[in-house]
């Protein structure tokens, strides 16, 4: 069963078209990111969805209820949707239980209870928001969206408020209070990291469509064009050719599906890249032109005889200097495009 089912949507600013006949399914109880670079329509979708837009064309049903379409448009506040938006949009003159009794326009005690301890706040009842930290109120702003039990949770750039240390460790707490509360959820990003890490299903827009749905594994190791595997991650892209199965290139030859055949690309992620001082037969030889260390990792630019250059990321050990002679070949998930698929529009 599909939780949203969003087909042909459109919606115009003027002269700006900003949702530009986009198709979306997801599943129910499953949370979705909305990844794309900014000015993509993301946002714009978000609010088309949750009925802070109206669209010029195109249908949006969400638990079986068409919310705009032919039949009209329903007005946000029944539409059975929770939103936390990118500001949390908390009421300072309430405490944290007034905010989350918001939503239930202050009926059912119990049920504040109940989401506040799901949120990790259940002994935070009393206090005013102003004193929670930004995580704190984010989890109040999430609490507050689940009370009345939605069909749907929509998420604006959740976590582009919080500092970078908190991030991480907020996003498997988000994840875990969204899996436990068994509610689907949408949200929106720009951030690659987080969509990967936190949904289920990642679907990526540019210029006001989806360019591609898929698993977060799907996303990052098989894009279908040349912009998905540029903007989602690193990537290296060789020339290459495919025959029988195979598709050669520089770093050498990679399995390749059935039917790929003539002039391709060879897209590789600088982990699928190894390095040594020896490698196997297929290695090539290559020069460190720099290196950029993380601690966990490190980036390693290399030369190849060609001159191109590509970068092999590995583990923080052992150290590559500028200057040094190395081997390099191809060790991980490698994917082939045809050349059509590749060339920048």
């Amino acid at each position: 069963m599909s939780a949203i089912s969003c087909h042909g949507l459109r919606k115009s600013f003027g002269d700006v078209q900003a949702v530009d006949g986009l198709t979306l399914e997801t599943g129910a109880g499953t949370i979705t990111a909305l990844l794309g670079p900014s000015g993509c329509g993301k946002t714009t979708t978000l609010r088309l969805i949750a009925g802070f837009e109206r669209p010029d064309a195109g249908t949006i049903t969400v638990a079986g209820r068409v919310l705009a379409g032919d039949g009209g448009i329903v007005p946000p506040e029944k539409r059975r949707i929770g939103v936390v938006f990118q500001d949390y949009a908390l009421f300072p003159h309430h405490d944290v239980a007034g905010n989350v009794a918001y939503a239930l326009r202050g009926r059912d005690p119990q049920r504040v209870d109940e989401v506040l301890q799901l949120v990790g706040l259940g002994d935070a009842g009393s206090r005013p928001v102003h004193e929670l930290s930004g995580g704190q109120q984010q989890r109040v702003a999430l609490a507050r969206a689940l009370a009345p039990t939605p069909d749907l949770v929509l998420l604006d750039e959740p976590f582009s408020n919080l500092d970078a240390s908190l991030r991480e460790r907020l996003r498997q707490e988000v994840r875990e209070i969204l899996v436990a509360s068994g509610v689907t959820a949408l949200f929106v990003t720009h951030d690659q990291e987080e969509a990967l890490s936190l949904a289920d299903t990642v679907a990526v827009m540019r210029e006001g469509r989806i360019e591609q749905v898929g698993t977060p594994e799907e996303i990052y190791s098989r894009p279908r064009s040349r912009w998905m595997a540029e903007f989602v991650g690193d990537i290296e892209i060789l020339p290459g050719s495919a025959r029988a199965g195979r598709a050669e290139c520089e770093l050498g030859t990679v399995p390749v599906e059935a039917g790929a055949e003539g002039v391709v690309d060879v897209l590789v992620r600088p982990e699928s890249l190894a390095i040594g001082l020896q490698g196997p037969a297929r290695a090539t030889s290559a020069e460190v032109v720099s290196r950029r260390y993380f601690g966990h990792d490190q980036l390693i630019e290399l030369k190849l005889p060609s001159g191109r250059l590509v970068r092999s990321r590995m583990l923080g050990f052992p150290p590559w200097h500028p200057g040094d002679r190395v081997q390099v070949w191809i060790e991980g998930p490698a994917d082939v495009l045809p050349r059509s698929q590749t060339v920048p529009s």
